[in-house]
């Protein structure tokens, strides 16, 4: 996650009951709301696992040199390129995404079951009021793993 926004979050779904796409619809929902009209970058990582959505599409590396295919879309894309995945099983999300301003940048390990958030104070507390987006506020030193879940 860059260090540059002023509050950070992880996102997972708040129960076992909640289902993943009210989970994931919800979070795209707030910050296509909290977001000025323009296009999204999402980001599909290439673990050879599951579906990048757009395997002929260019490679860029990120993180620790890990292949990703960085496309345009958007917050109806953002929930409809990808069917399943291997994270969640019924998840649709990128596994990175962000809007051209970079005003916000939601990323996920391809091996965890949430995500973390960079953004604006209000954009993160806008989150914690949404009872779906299971947001927990974290400093950009602290474990972002949910409670109860622990790192390999």
């Amino acid at each position: 996650m860059p260090l540059v926004f002023d509050a950070y979050a992880c996102l997972y779904p708040p129960d076992s009951t909640t289902p993943e796409h009210a989970h994931e619809q919800a979070i795209v929902d707030m910050l296509a709301a909290h977001t000025a009209s323009q296009p999204w970058w999402l980001g599909y990582l290439d673990t050879g696992a599951h579906d990048t959505v757009f395997a002929e599409a260019r490679h860029v590396s990120l993180y620790f040199d890990w292949p990703y295919v960085l496309v345009e879309g958007g917050p109806t894309e953002a929930m409809r390129w990808r069917t399943g995945h291997m994270r969640s099983g019924e998840g649709h999300l990128p596994d990175l995404f962000f809007p051209f301003d970079r005003s916000w940048f939601v990323t996920a390990l391809w091996d965890d079951h949430f995500a973390c958030i960079g953004g604006s104070t209000d954009l993160i507390e806008a989150l914690a009021q949404e009872p779906l987006a299971g947001v927990r506020r974290v400093s950009p030193d602290e474990d972002t793993a949910p409670p109860g879940v622990p790192r390999d």
